[in-house]
């Protein structure tokens, strides 16, 4: 087949398109430009991540093409990441742009290009099952990025493939090595892609001013004072400045919760403060990889964030769009903006925004 794989300049992405080649397909390598606000700065890798995919594409033996995706990008994604955190949401970017990005605006411009299937380096697998696509954890548990794919439909996960799916990271470092490829050792990025690892508030106060406020405790005595909503998350420890304080439990300060109408920020003391843990949600805007909500009897778990360990629950479907997970064990930090993704065991069913 004629396979187009987004080469990232990572690892990862560089073997998908390795096993493809070496499979048989017609291999084309697409390097995706999906910001441009600032990359000549010193946290922008745009520029050496183009190096490395066209040095691992010359060893593979595939052509490269770079197309630039920054307005979509910005349309789709990077406006509604910043209405999120204008209305005190934590969004996770991600996700959104898996949906809107890699696999919506990348794969229809493979589509015309005359290509039958995209392929990233996700670790993720897709299988045909009763007639529909399944999508399924990595083999690698400590990398699995089905949380990220969760809002991917039929339609998408039809013409799409995860070549490194069913290997773990190891394995896939060592066949790189092998096959000589030169960012074999190239370490996995982190961080939100546009923002990399800059200071986050300095970048998100170039977008959104600042308002600084009131930091309470549930009992309303004040400890200090915010720097403005946006930039703080339920659960978040660092970078609270009431450090010194104390008070007589003695233990660290995490953000409870936020008020957008008072501009107030409410901390508590203790990791395991009851004011951190959550049994119930309510979700938003859900997205079901068959189409349809799944059924509600078996054994279902949910993710709020990604790298947590599933949680066992319940599910209520509400109504279009909208659902309720309650769980067996009280969830810490339920964050509004994050995502709930449900599974059944191996299978990755789908989620929504949590409201």
């Amino acid at each position: 087949m004629k396979i187009v794989v987004g080469l990232s300049g990572g690892v990862d992405s560089a073997v998908a398109a390795l096993l493809l080649k070496r499979e048989g397909h017609d291999v084309l390598g697409l390097f995706m430009k999906n910001w441009e606000d600032d990359d000549d700065d010193e946290y922008c890798s745009t520029r050496e991540d183009l190096v490395d995919a066209v040095s691992a594409a010359e060893r593979i033996g595939i052509d490269v093409e770079a197309v630039n995706f920054a307005a979509e990008y910005r349309e789709r994604v990077f406006a509604s990441f910043l209405e999120e955190y204008r209305a005190g949401r934590t969004p996770n970017p991600d996700v959104l742009c898996n949906a809107e990005i890699k696999f919506k605006a990348f794969l229809d411009y493979a589509m015309a290009q005359g290509a039958e299937r995209i392929a990233t380096g996700h670790y993720a697998r897709v299988e045909m099952r009763d007639g529909r696509c399944v999508l399924l954890k990595g083999a690698d548990p400590g990398k699995d990025q089905s949380y990220f794919l969760h809002r991917l439909n039929q339609a998408q996960l039809s013409r799409t493939v995860f070549p490194v799916g069913h290997l773990r990271k190891s394995e896939v470092r060592r066949i790189a090595r092998e096959a000589g490829l030169p960012n074999h050792a190239k370490r996995d990025s982190t961080g939100i892609c546009f923002i990399g690892e800059r200071p986050f508030r300095e970048f998100l106060s170039r977008y959104l001013p600042r308002e600084p406020g009131p930091m309470v405790t549930p009992d309303g005595e004040r400890v200090g004072e915010h720097l403005g909503l946006m930039y703080y998350t339920l659960g978040q420890r660092q970078g609270l400045g009431i450090g010194g304080r104390r008070g007589a439990a003695g233990e660290p300060w995490y953000v409870a919760s936020k008020d957008m109408q008072t501009n107030t920020l409410t901390v508590v003391q203790g990791h395991d403060h009851e004011r951190l843990m959550s049994q119930r949600l309510q979700a938003g805007d859900a997205a079901w990889v068959a189409g349809a909500p799944p059924q509600p009897e078996g054994a279902l778990a949910a993710k709020t964030r990604y790298r947590q360990a599933d949680a066992a629950c319940a599910l209520a479907v509400q109504g279009p769009g909208d659902f309720a997970l309650a769980f067996d064990d009280p969830q810490w930090a339920v964050t509004p903006g994050q995502s709930a993704v449900l599974y059944r065991g191996e299978e990755c069913l789908g989620g929504g925004v949590i409201r």
